[in-house]
């Protein structure tokens, strides 16, 4: 093991209990934008679910995979780069596809699908995935963690969450109209702090190793927003779609990501200090490719984007 494989950062069991009710608050925020017909009307365009799925849970993971035979990492920051391309799409995905012109529709489509798809397909990826790079297989059966323990919390911090959102702007629609916005800026302004507060509680180990996975996560997350825009472009979805596709492979939930490191394998700090950055950087990336596209307009049915 090197030397970051060995790092445990400073988190409490409060600081978890806290970090799992900010979680499913901004969960609860990208429920409100949705109702059961975001699901139906994916029945009339399974193509681009199938192929947001694909570039989502199978190409990633598997393109990590391979990143990390490439780079050969500390087998932690291999595990946290696995673990963070297991992991659905980020809150805000479809904030920053429509500020790139894209299909918001999809991308909160996608992203409610594949939040429900995460309780089976994140621990399963992580598993394979992790168990296959040798270097990283022991960190797995060493923490002995259990795919459906796993699967359990995701359900509790992602989809439960979500199911009472959907609920109330169905069953409630002036109400979820009057909290959406102020939900959604309240929910990232809370998630913004703590993960700030976070970082200032273990800030020289960040310094010590941030410049080890900086370059590393900037790769890995233009894989995956490259990677999205042309596994999209190859299945024949128009550029409006393209940019949609591409948002929600390259944007993860890395609050997910940091909770179940820090649940399952006691903030082991290679793996921490990935999804730590790969939260600061996706939403530097994600906004910077939005204001790329949007000087490029898209057209979806005939109506500029």
């Amino acid at each position: 093991m090197t030397e970051i494989d060995q790092v445990m950062l400073n988190f409490s069991p409060t600081s978890l209990a806290i970090l799992n009710g900010v979680l499913a608050i901004v969960m609860f925020g990208v429920a409100l934008d949705l109702t059961v017909g975001d699901f139906r009307r994916l029945l009339d365009t399974p193509r681009a679910l199938l192929l947001g799925f694909f570039a989502q849970f199978i190409f990633l993971p598997a393109a990590t995979f391979l990143l990390v035979l490439l780079v050969q990492p500390a087998p932690s920051m291999a595990l946290g780069m696995i673990l963070v391309a297991a992991c659905p799409g980020g809150n805000i995905s479809n904030f920053i596809t429509h500020r790139a012109g894209g299909n918001t529709a999809l991308s909160v489509s996608l992203t409610a699908v594949a939040t429900v798809c995460a309780i089976i397909m994140t621990p399963f990826n992580l598993a394979f995935w992790g168990g296959l790079y040798a270097p990283a297989a022991p960190l797995l059966t060493e923490t002995s963690v259990s795919p459906f323990e796993m699967a359990w919390t995701v359900a509790v911090l992602l989809v439960f969450p979500l199911a009472i959102g959907m609920a109330i702007n169905t069953r409630f629609p002036a109400l979820s109209a009057r909290l959406r916005r102020p939900m959604r800026i309240l929910s990232m302004l809370i998630f913004a702090a703590f993960v700030l507060g976070a970082l200032g509680a273990n800030w020289q180990h960040f310094l010590d190793y941030v410049s080890l996975v900086a370059g590393l996560v900037l790769l890995h997350n233009a894989i995956a927003l490259g990677g999205g825009y042309g596994i999209a472009w190859a299945g024949g979805l128009d550029e409006y779609d393209r940019r949609a596709v591409s948002i929600e492979t390259g944007i993860q939930n890395s609050g997910l990501g940091l909770i179940l490191i820090f649940n399952f394998f006691g903030g082991l700090g290679g793996m921490a200090i990935v999804a730590a950055w790969w939260g600061v950087w996706h939403i530097l990336s994600g906004f910077a490719l939005a204001a790329w596209f949007n000087r490029r307009p898209s057209r979806a049915s005939g109506a500029t984007a």
